[in-house]
């Protein structure tokens, strides 16, 4: 069985008793729950059919064509009209639907012009339609799980270089701190947002959209790692000091022991109460390049692009920046609350009593 700490237990106790950012945490689990399972509640393949007395399973399943179900075309079966058929037919076969049938890049207009539409539950347009008539509600729902999921892969990128070159310079100092420190100082000082430009105006549009969302993860990791160091650098540089360290060089411990086994989790409650912050820097970096047209490539659903669309059309279709804002604010409130109490929660100084 997993045996932690007292103090770490006596923390995780501070954390819960901050309630607003307990039941924030909460209710991002939830979230991050629905995000795993989110073909099931968004999408537009249907979840069960039964046809012909037997049974189908397309959200993660094989590709079915219309002709598996008796319509007569070899291209992916619209489940939404299929299930109006076997209705009408009323021969026992069955579709199950999502709450939300349409998925994020699906043009879907009543009137037949891509246009944006308020919202409507007869359509099963909750949040309304963008400017090319997609579903609002599955671009935001597949837009913020990408962010969210970008945003922790670029906080754990961040803190693997951050850790390990910071843990260095502050353990073993001399000319190679000075070497890094120089380095960093000058990598600092070149431009994120022009690199971005530059290197996305050169990547041929043929790359798939996996190896584009790579390429930008790699680009914001490689611009975002130095400050984790300086952090990282001063608490090793501390911890080195004191009395645990040499003890433990005395009995002939390897420095890869002493940094990973002793400084590493004496410095890791510095370390933690940056986890929140970092990953509200990174979803709000990811929305901002998106929304200036160089971050996610189209048509991935994507906050900044909604933000976008809906500053462009906030006359004629307000909900879309409304949606769209809502949800960022909601997100970033739930992260902030989080960090707040797990930096409430991991303060030495706070809660510590002098006799």
């Amino acid at each position: 069985m997993l045996r932690l700490n007292p103090q770490t237990l006596k923390k995780f106790k501070r954390f819960r008793q901050i309630k607003r950012g307990y039941y924030s945490f909460l209710i991002l689990c939830f979230l991050v729950g629905l995000f795993l399972i989110g073909e099931l509640l968004i999408n537009n393949r249907a979840l069960i059919v039964k046809y012909e007395g037997e049974f189908y399973f397309p959200t993660y399943g094989a590709f079915h064509p219309g002709s598996d179900f008796g319509l007569p075309y070899s291209y992916e079966t619209n489940y939404r009209e299929l299930k109006e058929k076997f209705e009408q037919e009323n021969s026992g076969n069955w579709v199950l639907l999502p709450l939300v049938p349409y998925s994020p890049n699906e043009n879907h207009s009543s009137s037949g012009i891509f246009r944006p539409e308020p919202p409507s539950a007869d359509t099963r347009h909750f949040l309304g339609t963008d400017t090319t008539s997609r579903d609002i509600l599955a671009r935001l729902f597949y837009g913020t799980r990408t962010a969210l999921f970008f945003a922790v892969a670029f906080m754990v990128a961040t803190y693997g270089i951050g850790i390990a070159v910071g843990a260095a310079m502050g353990y073993f100092g001399g000319w190679f701190d000075l070497l890094f420190q120089r380095v960093i100082e000058i990598w600092s000082n070149v431009p994120f947002l022009y690199m971005v430009i530059i290197i996305f105006s050169v990547i041929p549009v043929t790359f798939s959209i996996f190896t584009r969302v790579s390429i930008l993860l790699a680009v914001m990791v490689l611009f975002s790692w130095t400050s984790m160091t300086y952090y990282m650098r001063t608490e090793t540089y501390k911890q080195k000091a004191r009395d645990y360290v040499a003890s433990a060089r005395l009995i002939g411990a390897s420095d890869a022991r002493i940094v990973f086994k002793h400084i590493l989790p004496n410095v890791l409650a510095t370390l933690v109460t940056f986890i929140p912050f970092t990953v509200i820097a990174a979803i709000t970096a990811i929305t901002a390049l998106d929304f200036l047209g160089f971050g996610l490539p189209p048509p991935t659903p994507s906050l900044g692009e909604l933000l976008k669309q809906g500053t462009a059309n906030l006359r004629t279709a307000p909900w879309i920046v409304t949606s769209a804002f809502g949800t960022l604010v909601v997100l970033l409130t739930l992260v902030t609350f989080i960090g707040e109490a797990i930096r409430e929660s991991f303060d030495p100084k706070k809660f510590t009593v002098y006799k």
